[in-house]
């Protein structure tokens, strides 16, 4: 006679830990609705669970941004004042001479607006 398999039967109590432990933690009620929000926009509508891992792995892949040097923004503002010092109209006035460089180091008022790599001004 043929042995029968015997299926076995699952454990009571707890989940197992250390294969994907679960992560928790608290949300405010206007960032779960704003996660809930995101997750109604994405084409197959995943749970809010799904959903916050979802937005973790996105935050994770951007690369943080560079701290910007103020040393750095310091000396390369002093070196185009130099090389503008140098090239400038020595027959012209002073306020003239100041108000060219000014004009040079900051650029044409219509491209200070679409500059990015900048802060807009309140």
């Amino acid at each position: 006679m043929k042995k029968t398999t015997v299926a076995k039967q699952k454990s009571k109590g707890r989940p197992a830990t250390g294969q994907t432990p679960m992560l928790g933690f608290r949300a405010a009620d206007e960032l779960r609705g704003r996660i809930v929000h995101w997750a109604e926009f994405q084409p197959d509508a995943p749970k809010l669970s799904e959903a916050v891992r979802r937005l973790v792995e996105l935050g994770l892949t951007v690369k943080p941004s560079r701290r910007k040097n103020v040393a750095h923004r310091a000396r390369a503002s002093e070196m185009a004042a130099g090389a503008i010092d140098k090239l400038t109209d020595k027959g012209a006035s002073a306020d003239d001479q100041a108000s060219r460089k000014r004009r040079l180091l900051k650029g044409p008022e219509e491209f200070r607006d679409v500059r990015v790599d900048r802060k807009a001004k309140k």
